[in-house]
């Protein structure tokens, strides 16, 4: 089942040079999770063939409107096409007044509930998890309260051998134990182990979004060994004072983070709209972590499966 990463809008601001704002979606092990919410989200969902109705956790890192202006336009949408479910949207505080003044002075009372996650910015902890994934915040440094997000997918158990079922005459009953870890004794006394009954499991696989932040090494232990890193990338080296000053982040810090947290890959993204051509930005980061490629709108970052077990 895949566990992929797709950019709906990668620039920061304001929508410019045929990018917008952030937004992006996870989709692990056929489930959909929603990033950010840029102007322009819902148009960029249909783009991509996304179904909307399949998104029930939104997650929004902070409420500078480049991450929050898409949003009344998705719930407003989702209401005219007759969504019922409950929709979870995990925040920052006082995103839950935006939205519930927005609707009430457009005259659309919303035909399912919402149900506001209210987070705490500064603390790096466990927000959600459902069967396929766990859900933690990540601390960033900006002008306002800002969260990062690390998904982290859950371990599955291993595999049965067919043939070793067949084998040993293993009861049904006794599958779901071993599948869990454990060796399992026939009715003469032998004991068989858990490694000849069982295929590994893949290794769990891992994202982290890491948005709107000035240069801060403290989140390194918390995405540590990371597949895929999202670090905002809004300016060139070359503009250091602007980027400290605004509290956000060149290329080339960017991929120190990810040299430092030793990630598979580095996703650039948010970046600034005095930039047309992006590859000076990619060129950067990769004279620092090689393995960096550009967040573009409708590309998709996949993580593989692998059958290496995490220690």
């Amino acid at each position: 089942m895949k566990f992929e990463l797709t950019i709906l809008g990668c620039n920061s601001a304001i929508p410019a040079n045929n990018r917008f704002p952030t937004a992006q979606v996870l989709k692990v092990r056929g489930r959909l999770y929603l990033i950010d919410c840029g102007e322009g989200t819902q148009v960029r969902l249909r783009d991509n063939k996304i179904k909307r109705s399949k998104i029930n956790q939104i997650f929004i890192s902070h409420l500078h409107g480049d991450h929050i202006f898409g949003l009344i336009g998705v719930l407003s949408s989702y209401g005219l096409n007759g969504r019922k479910d409950p929709l979870h949207i995990y925040c920052p505080p006082h995103l839950d007044e935006i939205i519930n003044i927005q609707l009430k002075y457009t005259g659309h009372p919303l035909p399912y509930p919402i149900e506001f996650h209210i987070t705490d910015p500064e603390k790096n902890q466990l927000i959600f998890e459902d069967k396929v994934v766990e859900v933690y915040t990540i601390p960033l440094t900006h002008r306002i309260p800002t969260q990062g997000f690390l998904f982290r997918e859950k371990q599955q158990p291993d595999s049965m051998i067919p043939e070793k079922i067949k084998k040993y005459d293993i009861p049904f009953h006794e599958i779901q134990s071993i599948k869990d870890g454990n060796d399992w004794t026939n009715s003469n006394g032998e004991i068989i182990t858990h490694a000849e009954l069982t295929t590994p499991a893949p290794a769990p696989r891992s994202y982290a979004f890491c948005s709107d932040t000035a240069y801060n090494e403290s989140i390194v232990p918390i995405i540590e060994g990371v597949d895929l890193l999202y670090h905002e990338s809004t300016f060139l080296h070359s503009e250091l004072e602007f980027a400290e000053r605004t509290k956000h982040s060149t290329a080339i810090q960017a991929a120190t983070i990810a040299l430092k947290a030793n990630a598979g890959k580095l996703i650039l993204g948010h970046y600034s709209s005095r930039y047309i051509d992006l590859d000076e930005l990619q060129d950067e980061a990769k004279s620092v972590f090689p393995n960096t490629e550009l967040g573009l709108e409708g590309k998709r970052f996949e993580v593989k499966m692998s059958k290496k077990k995490v220690k």
